[in-house]
């Protein structure tokens, strides 16, 4: 270039090439650096590749001259950078692989599909996001070595340091970058962006990997970034980093529970693992199939030979210890979420700690803003942010999960950054929201309340259906605040909460938590001191045994204290209901005689109020008395009996139409079609049983009308329409299949 006088280029010299290029000023002053670091300054001896091995066929590197250097800042040349030939010995290169990796079989055939394509129309750039603990680097560094062969020019990887109190800058990272991919200190740039050029140049041909472990943000990423080429880009963030364009994302997720116990067994031995199937599946749980966390547990085991695995669940199954626990050696889960937790914004801290106190696997914005005493709009912007952390889950579009770990480091920040008084508030100020949320849509299903008719179409109206659909969901919310409302003396919201369910509990007779509602508002009932309100929810008691635990003989027994409480006030209609109760008890231990006059002096009483709920009592006695009689071999005066109890149903769903007197009206045609089958009259059976259908649907319960369509369907099998029965059947058995937690039935 200066005819042989100089090795390196004059200044002048470089300004005509840079013009000659068609440079701006940065550029061409990035090219007269690049030059002036060309020139001489003692020999160097030559790099050799990474891992020490150079490839047959390619000269030795050398340093970056002045013509590389000039392409690399923009010059108008298709031929590559005259970049070292192989990577120099560099601290970048791979750290080992894990042997006992285990699982994540569908990201890798992912990256591995990627380096099939020789000739990218876009550059290859892999995010692997997720929150702490799930393995996000062993994963990319694991990929990395698998997809070694395929890209000979190198495999590098670079800590950025996201989780530190100060990240690495950009320009820093693309100094090292530069640096393992051979350029002199010299020719390395000042500016981020000048290396970021050069950056994106010297790969721009290069087939490497490059992993950026622990990214804080998009700016901290993107100027890492090729333009262009072969690379293969892997980045990882506890972030989602939304900013990130063109990426391919993985958001890697907790183990399966076979593939915990798989990695458990590599790191433990398959033999110590296998011999204990049922420990092990607890191990994995509490550790939440996180893979720190199992990793940990596993080191714990080949650290203690001789224990037993069931021995290390003990130990975990205490929560107060379970993080203390799962730390060995520089490994530890505790450490990893503080990390993280430290660089939320102290609103994200405070929501993330509140979370702690809710009580379901997962839960809206409204209950968490509940807690942290923030709008639901603002409380879901935190919640999202606390997501892109990688510390908070999406499960459905609209709920949010904490991982168990998470939780209870969650639980444990709390503790450490609040006062008594502060989490006393939070949970009083939660739990009133959630209980007049749940008084306000229980009451939906209470007759004196109701002001809604059935939906069209077989449905159940749109209010109630929201309603059920909150009451059942938010169920561990609400019993939570509950439970927590007696413990702090807040006896009459126990009381109105559990008023306001009695009805919508009717719904779901299988559940286990109406003895745990009842007992807890009887016991408040009894705190308050008001007989009649004690009655009431005895009462409610009694029903929760007989109906739903079948604990009949308790049943009868609290049925008898709901009577002599309510013949104290002189309450008729609370007497009636705990007749009711009795008798239905006296009925289900086969003693007819006497639950058949237990039910007409519950009626009785009935008769004596002039209300709603008397009404629908009268109708209920008249049901259990039929039931009395149809068992006791007495069918013919039991049709007698059902047909005034439907007839009387029928009046009050003209009159009122809520979908607990349809409720009532299908009830009590299925049970004339019973009554009615007992006498082997099948059509007026069929009759009744296609009546009940009518009401069943109009209050949107698939459970109960596959009970009908079953006897439905022997009624037409006994009339000869096999063909018909059957095609009856198989939807009956379609909709069992598909039951949730329901049960039949009013109170009977």
């Amino acid at each position: 270039m200066e005819r042989g006088r100089t090795r390196g280029p004059q200044r002048r010299t470089v300004r005509a090439l840079a013009e000659a290029l068609g440079l701006d000023g940065a550029q061409a002053d990035l090219l007269d650096r690049a030059a002036q670091s060309g020139r001489p300054r003692g020999a160097r001896p030559a790099p050799t590749p990474a891992g020490g091995r150079a490839r047959p066929g390619r000269p030795a590197p050398r340093e970056a001259s002045a013509d590389s250097t000039a392409r690399a800042a923009g010059a108008r040349d298709d031929a590559p950078p005259a970049i070292p030939a192989e990577l120099g010995q560099s601290a970048l290169a791979l750290p080992r692989d894990i042997a006992d990796f285990t699982a994540r079989e569908d990201a890798l055939a992912l990256l591995a599909r990627l380096a099939e394509d020789e000739r990218p129309a876009h550059p290859r750039v892999v995010l692997v996001s997720g929150q702490p603990g799930l393995g996000k680097t062993s994963f990319a560094l694991h990929a990395a070595h698998a997809l070694a062969g395929r890209f000979p020019d190198g495999q590098l990887s670079l800590d950025l340091g996201g989780m530190s109190p100060q990240p690495l800058p950009a320009r820093d990272a693309l100094g090292q970058v530069l640096r393992a991919l051979g350029v002199a200190d010299a020719a390395v740039p000042a500016g981020t962006e000048e290396r970021a050029g050069l950056y994106r140049a010297l790969v721009r041909e290069r087939r490497l990997v490059l992993v950026l472990d622990n990214a804080a943000d998009e700016s901290q990423v993107r100027p890492l970034l090729p333009g262009s080429g072969p690379a293969v880009t892997i980045v990882t963030s506890r972030n989602v980093l939304p900013g990130l364009e063109s990426v391919h994302r993985l958001s890697l997720d907790v183990l399966a529970p076979a593939e915990a116990a798989g990695l458990l067994a590599r790191i433990a031995g398959r033999e110590r693992i296998e011999a204990a199937p049922d420990a092990t599946a607890e191990l994995a749980r509490l550790c939440g199939y996180l893979p720190l966390a199992l990793r940990i547990a596993g080191q714990r085991l080949v650290a203690r030979p001789q224990q037993p695995v069931a021995h290390l669940v003990r130990q975990l199954a205490a929560e107060e210890n379970r993080l203390d626990l799962l730390e060995t050696g520089d490994l530890a889960v505790r450490p990893a979420f503080e990390l993280s937790y430290r660089r939320l914004p102290a609103e994200s801290q405070l929501v993330l700690r509140r979370c702690a106190l809710t009580a379901g696997q997962d839960f809206t914005a409204e209950i968490a803003a509940a807690y942290a005493g923030r709008s639901a709009a603002r409380t879901e912007l935190v919640l999202e942010q606390l997501v892109d952390a990688g510390l908070m889950q999406a499960a459905t579009p609209d709920r949010y999960r904490l991982h168990d770990l998470v939780r209870l480091y969650a639980g444990e920040r709390l503790a450490a950054d609040e006062t008594g008084q502060e989490l006393a508030e939070a949970r009083t100020r939660a739990g009133r929201w959630i209980l007049g949320r749940a008084a306000e849509y229980g009451l939906r299903f209470d007759p004196d309340h109701a002001t809604d008719a059935t939906g069209t179409g077989g449905t159940a109206p749109a209010h109630l259906t929201e309603a059920a659909a909150w009451l059942e969901y938010e169920h561990p919310e609400w019993l939570a605040a509950l439970q927590q409302a007696q413990r702090a003396g807040r006896h009459r919201e126990v009381v109105d909460t559990a008023e306001a369910m009695h009805w919508f509990s009717d719904r779901l007779l299988s559940w286990g938590i109406w003895a745990e509602v009842f007992q807890l508002s009887a016991d408040a009932a009894h705190a308050i001191g008001d007989e009649r309100v004690e009655a009431v929810h005895v009462n409610y008691l009694a029903w929760t045994y007989v109906t739903c635990l079948h604990r009949y003989q308790r049943g009868i027994e609290l049925a008898t204290e709901g009577l002599e409480l309510a013949r104290a006030v002189g309450d008729r209609e609370q007497q009636g209901w705990a007749l009711t109760y009795l008798a239905s008890g006296l009925r289900y231990l086969q003693r007819h005689r006497e639950a058949t006059d237990a039910f007409h002096r519950a009626a009785d009483a009935f008769a004596e109020v002039a209300n709603r709920s008397a009404m629908i009592g009268r109708l209920v006695t008249l049901r259990g008395a039929a039931n009395c009689l149809r068992e006791s071999g007495r069918a013919e005066e039991a049709v007698e009996s059902r047909r005034r109890a439907l007839a009387g149903a029928l009046e009050l769903v003209e009159r009122w139409s809520s979908p607990l007197i349809h409720l009532l009206a299908a009830m009590t045609a299925h049970e004339l079609g019973l009554d009615r089958a007992a006498l082997k009259r099948w059509p007026a059976a069929e009759k009744a049983y296609r009546q009940a259908l009518v009401h069943f649907e109009a209050v949107g319960r698939p459970d109960s009308m596959t009970k009908t369509l079953t006897e439905l369907g022997t009624a037409l099998i006994e009339q000869g329409r096999a063909e018909e029965a059957r095609e009856l059947l198989t939807e009956a058995l379609t909709d069992l299949s598909a039951e949730g937690p329901r049960g039949a039935g009013a109170r009977h």
